[in-house]
């Protein structure tokens, strides 16, 4: 069984939300007619006239990204700063969003605050019934967005999107509420929605190039849980006259590209002049069970693979690509060869949340049932990683501390998988209230799809104390997934029903402890031997650097890798493979890289014998350009004869021209392209001739 965290799924909406700060509702909205959290799909659709505010306004970091907006035409109104009256930017500064809203009359606020206060100012938002919230921040922790999305399930007036996106941006209206880069963008017919924020810079970079410009770009977010799905951007874009051409990117991890599939094959039977649609997932080529850069970006029991994803939106007719930089030809082709594409005016009725769930597997009613709960970001002491696993002593203790016989295995999160089979290939979803825990009609369920309904009464109710205490284990450990088996014996003791348990992976989140300094005791029971808590592994992650070294086993892997952004890390080790290249391991450098980062980013690279050539492929959002080329400069004088191999370099995005040009005037022996085809041909031609 595997107990997993998701949005909530479909919950009928009221007009008070329910606080996890006591048990109490709070009364937020004030209008009587009962909707639904699908109804604020349309509070994506920005422009020119959109008021937008700022939360966390006076902050460094909100106040450099305003005044670029400003200048690039958005229309910001003003701010947000707790306990602050006043000016800033030559705008007016209140002291909290209800003030805000009440005299700024905004329509959508950019949350530009620290992770760990991240989860109150997205509810402050809500409470203030702003119609549109883009939260930018990474390593919120996962149950405070789990609360989030349950309010959210709960109301009709305000539309999340993140949490750790990059924004929302209307090239055509000039509005921008992130941190995209302004210059990739210019203003046309192709709408995008994107979980990696790296990903879409270089697809709007490909499609500008093309002479193809942008209407609305919508950054899903690489976390477990967001709050717009690639399905609620899809139907945006379905009813939008100024997007013509849809480009969708996606990973591993979550169902949400199978659901905008299924979309989109319904669209077309509906539909006789569809808008046409590109496509590219990554993550082809990411190790079982490791969390690549994301949090959201792995690949749990029952979930689709990369491959499985990229095949089943091949076959609903979306054309698909391998590279970001192939958006533009692609689309160019696409639009041109159909006509204006007819306007659709049936709207869905309905908004699924990018989800991720439990799942429960079985192999006969005596056998062991798999169970795991599920959302990853890893710990490697007080440092930012992905995941935080603990030992399987650990896992076995919060086990027996509840009294249980251990033996087989099981897993936990939001909502329950089940699979009458080992290999979950006959996943189903059992939704759990996170507040309430498993319901009695789950429970029975659960009995039922696992096989164990026919076991007897005294199994039957151990089993379903047992999921109780997995899921008091998940709520108040802040668990991303807890994976164990679950077996029936025979039992002649009247004290035991038979059940037995062995955990399997109990993994919790990184981003309590590091973020907000919850459930820091788990930093005491880590498992060690896992690879995500190897010495390279931890040293890179002390520095923000998410460093997976891959096929340990394959001699013949020779391409070091240093990126900036999930995505695009997961992307470039794809699209080497695909070209014949042997990638060594994926590296991404994390949004806020410094020279410094990129030093230390080369060091875990060159800590692998394999490696004969390197390959920095940057594009740059909040990484700028010339920071990077900095950065190899650095590493080039300060590792001296440890710098072996030669290194290619990528540099496009936020300052590409400065860090292009630094790179070509700083007399290293480095090879310096602008397009990826041509890097690409170049790493693995420098590969092959090492090997």
């Amino acid at each position: 069984m595997l107990l997993r965290s998701r949005p909530y799924p479909g919950l009928s909406a009221t007009k008070r939300l329910r606080s996890r700060k006591g048990d109490f509702l709070r009364l937020f909205s004030s209008n009587g007619i009962s909707l639904s959290y699908a109804d604020t799909v349309p509070n994506l659709k920005i422009g020119k006239d959109t008021r937008v505010i700022f939360q966390g306004f006076t902050g460094r970091q909100a106040t450099q990204n305003a005044q670029q907006s400003l200048e690039w035409r958005t229309k910001i109104v003003g701010g947000v700063t707790p306990g602050r009256d006043g000016e800033h930017l030559g705008l007016p500064v209140l002291p909290n969003v209800r003030k805000a809203k009440e005299q700024l009359k905004p329509d959508a606020t950019g949350i530009f605050v620290a992770a760990q206060f991240a989860a109150k100012a997205i509810e402050e938002a809500i409470e203030a019934e702003v119609p549109l919230i883009a939260a930018v921040a990474e390593h919120i922790p996962l149950h405070d967005i789990l609360r989030i999305s349950s309010i959210l399930a709960t109301q009709s007036k305000s539309r999340l999107v993140g949490a750790n996106s990059p924004g929302i941006i209307s090239a055509i209206g000039h509005c921008r509420i992130g941190f995209q880069p302004l210059p990739t963008f210019s203003p046309g017919h192709v709408g995008i929605a994107a979980k990696s924020g790296t990903l879409s810079y270089e697809a709007v970079a490909s499609l500008s190039r093309a002479g193809v410009g942008q209407s609305l770009c919508i950054g899903i977010g690489g976390d477990t849980i967001s709050g717009t799905s690639m399905t609620d951007a899809l139907k945006v874009f379905e009813t939008d006259d100024d997007t013509h051409g849809i480009v969708l990117i996606g990973e591993i991890g979550g169902e949400a590209e199978v659901e905008a599939a299924n979309w989109i094959a319904e669209y077309h039977q509906r539909t006789t002049q569809p808008k046409p649609i590109s496509a590219l997932i990554a993550g082809f080529q990411a190790p079982p069970a490791r969390v690549m850069g994301h949090a959201g970006a792995w690949i749990a029991p029952g979930e689709p693979s990369a491959e499985e994803k990229h095949k089943k939106l091949e076959q609903v007719g979306v054309t698909m690509v391998d590279h970001p930089a192939k958006f533009g030809t692609t689309m160019r082709n696409l639009l041109s060869s159909k006509a204006a594409p007819r306007q659709n005016t049936k709207r869905e009725s309905s908004v699924n949340q990018q989800k991720r769930t439990m799942h429960t597997s079985r192999s006969g009613a005596a056998g062991p049932t798999a169970m795991s709960s599920s959302n990853s970001n890893c710990v490697t002491g007080r440092v930012q990683c992905r995941s935080l696993t603990v030992s399987s002593d650990a896992a076995r203790k919060m086990l027996s501390d509840k009294g249980y016989k251990l033996s087989n295995s099981i897993s936990l999160a939001e909502s329950v998988y089940a699979s009458p089979s080992s290999n979950w290939q006959e996943t189903r979803s059992f939704p759990i209230d996170l507040n309430k825990g498993p319901s009695r009609q789950t429970l029975n369920a659960l009995l039922q799809h696992t096989g164990f309904d026919h076991a007897p009464s005294a199994f039957q109710s151990e089993f379903n104390t047992f999921v109780n205490d997995l899921f008091y284990i998940f709520r108040s450990s802040e668990a991303v997934s807890l994976e164990l088996t679950v077996s029936q014996s025979q039992s002649n003791d009247p004290e035991h029903s038979g059940l037995h348990v062995q955990p399997k992976r109990f993994v919790f989140d990184d981003a309590a402890v590091n973020s907000a300094q919850r459930q820091t005791h788990l930093l005491d029971v880590r498992d060690l031997a896992i690879p995500e808590y190897q010495r390279v592994e931890r040293e890179a992650a002390k520095h923000g650097i998410v460093y997976v070294k891959l096929t340990p086993e394959d001699a013949s892997a020779n391409i070091g890798t240093l990126v900036n952004g999930a995505g695009l890390a997961m992307n470039t080790v794809d699209a080497l493979s695909r070209r014949g290249g042997r990638p060594a391991n994926f590296l991404d450098t994390g949004g806020k890289a410094t020279a410094e980062t990129v030093k230390k980013s080369f060091e875990a690279v060159l800590a692998d014998e394999r490696v004969k050539v390197i390959f920095v492929n940057i594009f740059g959002g909040l990484t700028l350009c010339n920071m990077i080329a900095d950065g190899v400069m650095l590493a080039f004088r300060e590792l001296g004869e440890k710098m072996r191999v030669p290194v290619v370099v990528r540099l496009r995005g936020t300052n590409e021209e400065l860090g292009q040009k630094m790179i070509a005037e700083s007399g290293l022996d480095l090879s310096a392209y602008d397009d990826f085809e041509e890097a690409a041909a170049k790493v693995i031609e420098l590969a092959n001739a090492k090997s």
